[in-house]
C-alpha cells in the first residue's frame, strides 16, 4: 500500500539551540506538549514520549536515526501496541536572520489512518504551542477541544 506523509513549517523568533532544548527536554515539552520526551538522543538509542502526569504512561515510542545538534533530529514513531507499524519524524532547524524555521516531515503513514488524523492536528497544535512559550513565555492549551467538538 502507497504511504504517505505530513509536512508542518513555522517560524520561531528564538535561537536555534533554544528550539532544539525545546524539543529534545523533557522538562521543556512538558509546559507545551504535556508530554516528557525521554531519550540520550543518540543514533540507534530508543526515545519515549511520556504523559507528564501520575500515570507517566507511554503514548509514543521509537528509535533515534539520526542527531545533528542543533539542525537535524530523525526519529521512527509508533503506539507501543502497534510498534511494528512506524513512521518516520524528521525535525529540521534552520536559522534565518532572528528566528528559526522548525519543518516537521512525518512520513511513512499510512492514508487514512487514526495516526495519519491524529498527526494532522497535533503537529500544528504542539508546534504552535512550542513557539508561544519560547515567544511570550505561556504555553498554549494544546489539547484543548475545538469549538463544536
Amino acid at each position: 500500500m502507497d504511504r504517505t506523509k505530513f509536512v508542518y513549517v513555522t517560524y520561531i523568533a528564538a535561537k536555534q539551540e533554544q528550539v532544539w532544548k525545546a524539543l529534545l527536554d523533557g522538562e521543556f515539552t512538558r509546559k507545551y506538549w504535556e508530554h516528557d520526551n525521554v531519550s540520550d538522543w543518540k543514533p540507534g538509542s530508543t526515545w519515549e514520549h511520556r504523559r507528564s502526569d501520575e500515570t507517566q504512561r507511554v503514548d509514543i515510542l521509537g528509535e533515534v536515526i539520526e542527531s545533528t545538534p542543533p539542525n537535524r533530529l530523525v526519529i521512527t514513531w509508533a503506539r507501543p501496541n502497534d510498534a511494528s507499524n512506524k513512521s518516520k519524524v524528521t525535525l529540521e532547524l534552520e536559522p534565518i536572520d532572528t528566528m528559526v524555521r522548525l519543518t516537521v516531515t512525518h512520513e511513512d503513514l499510512e492514508p487514512g489512518s487514526d495516526m495519519l488524523r491524529g498527526i494532522s492536528e497535533g503537529w500544528p497544535r504542539v508546534c504552535s504551542s512550542l513557539k508561544s512559550l519560547l515567544e511570550t513565555g505561556h504555553a498554549l492549551p494544546t489539547w484543548a477541544k475545538a469549538k463544536g467538538a
